[in-house]
């Protein structure tokens, strides 16, 4: 059961292993997600998931020549045989048709592998001291000691350094090797710097999380903080903050319930923001996204009924006409969309409704000088797209309409300022019909 007591000796860290454990746990997620943000922003991300894979066989070869776990052997050993990996990836990729991820592939199954058989050769041989080294596999951080403190805050605080100094080049390189390229930097100096970086992350992450586990501690909370922000600065905090979160709730948990492991928790819990952020978040999450998509459809719904207006309107020779919403207006939009349509323009004063109306007990629309001027600027776009497309890209002028039915209704009034200027304030579109 879970008790009050318990809740209270953890969060006061009266127990120092405690607090060693949370310490080295922050240190490590939160170097993890400085790399992991821009492993991912590199579009790299199956890279780390690599290394962490080919970590492994380095622990057990640095056990097998040492005899012992100690955290410095152990950590080299995972550098070595990480740096390895990638040099086989980019051997493959140079040397043969093989792409990049095949080659990522194929090096993380041969290093994991490897690194399997060698720990199953290290538990068979007998040595007492290979007593949890199979922990590197899924992670226990509850094995984390002071020194493992020391070690992962030196490491933490070089990643962290490193970073701020050289957070200009690598976030160029991120997202414009070419221009990178163009004004002289450094490209293979900056890509080893960040390799450096996440072989270094990597290694100390796999103690609490495992070489299974490795990669989602770098990617999941970049991803995260992706759908929140644009800015990288931005995307770098939350992704950090994120992490930690991650790390506090999943230690927590392994505390308060010594069965549950604490790096799977750890994954599960940032995985949750994770997928929380892809629900949620304003802009780019998907219920936002729906939510545009629909504030478009209905905007769409609601200019073509417009159009149906300011036709009826042209065709007569008067656009105040008072009309029955008759098959001309349900040829173009279905009976629910055009209530949709009529009860918006009506709300917003763009139509009104006929007091008296006809005999026919149907009730008649009218367009207002709102409406009218809305209904212009509709029309208006769709025939300078179509004389656009028909003068300069040579598309024949029955073949424009279906294009501008769908660019009209994303058109800029920038965009209208230009296209006047590029067409020379024209009058007639390419049917000759009146450019409003």
């Amino acid at each position: 059961m879970l008790s009050l007591k318990k809740i209270i000796i953890f969060f006061t860290i009266e127990n120092p292993n405690i607090g060693y454990v949370t310490l080295s746990i922050l240190l490590l997620t939160s170097s993890a997600a400085l790399v992991g943000t821009f492993t991912f922003l590199k579009k790299k991300s199956l890279i780390g998931d690599a290394i962490a894979h080919a970590v492994l066989p380095g622990i057990c070869f640095a056990f097998m020549l040492t005899g012992t776990k100690h955290t410095f052997f152990l950590l080299l050993g995972a550098a070595f045989t990480g740096f390895l990996s990638l040099i086989c990836i980019d051997a493959i990729i140079t040397h043969s048709k093989i792409k990049e991820d095949t080659a990522i592939a194929i090096v993380l199954s041969v290093f994991f592998g490897v690194g399997t058989l060698l720990l199953t050769h290290i538990q068979h041989a007998g040595n007492p001291e290979q007593t949890g080294l199979n922990n590197f596999l899924l992670g226990k951080a509850a094995a984390l000691l002071e020194q493992d403190v020391w070690t992962f805050g030196i490491i933490s605080f070089l990643i962290v350094i490193t970073i701020i100094f050289f957070f200009k080049p690598l976030f160029i390189i991120a997202f414009d090797r070419s221009f990178a390229q163009s004004i002289g930097m450094s490209i293979t100096f900056f890509d080893f710097l960040l390799t450096l970086l996440l072989v270094l992350a990597i290694t100390v992450g796999i103690q609490a999380v495992g070489v299974v586990l490795m990669a989602a501690m770098l990617i999941t909370p970049a991803a995260a903080a992706r759908f929140w922000t644009y800015k990288i600065k931005k995307m770098i905090v939350l992704s950090v903050i994120f992490s930690i979160t991650a790390g506090l709730l999943g230690t927590t948990i392994s505390y308060l319930y010594p069965a549950m492991p604490t790096g799977p928790w750890i994954v599960l819990v940032v995985s949750c923001i994770a997928l929380l952020s892809f629900i949620f978040a304003p802009n780019k999450g998907i219920i936002a996204k729906k939510m545009k998509r629909d504030r478009f459809k209905k905007k769409i719904i609601v200019e073509n009924t417009l159009k149906i207006f300011y036709h009826l309107g042209e065709k007569d020779k008067n656009f105040f006409n008072k009309r029955t919403l008759d098959h001309h207006f349900t040829q173009k939009v279905s009976p629910s969309q055009l209530k949709y349509a009529i009860q918006y323009l009506q709300r917003i004063k763009c139509i009104q409704k006929n007091i008296t109306p006809s005999s026919s007990k149907a009730i008649d629309w009218f367009l207002t000088e709102k409406g009218k001027a809305m209904a212009v600027q509709v029309v208006r776009r769709h025939r300078l797209w179509e004389l656009y497309l028909s003068t300069y890209l040579n598309i024949p002028s029955d073949h424009v309409h279906d294009e501008a039915e769908s660019i009209e209704h994303i058109l800029t009034e920038d965009m209208e300022k230009k296209l006047m200027q590029l067409l020379k304030n024209p009058t007639k579109d390419p049917h000759q019909s009146q450019i409003p």
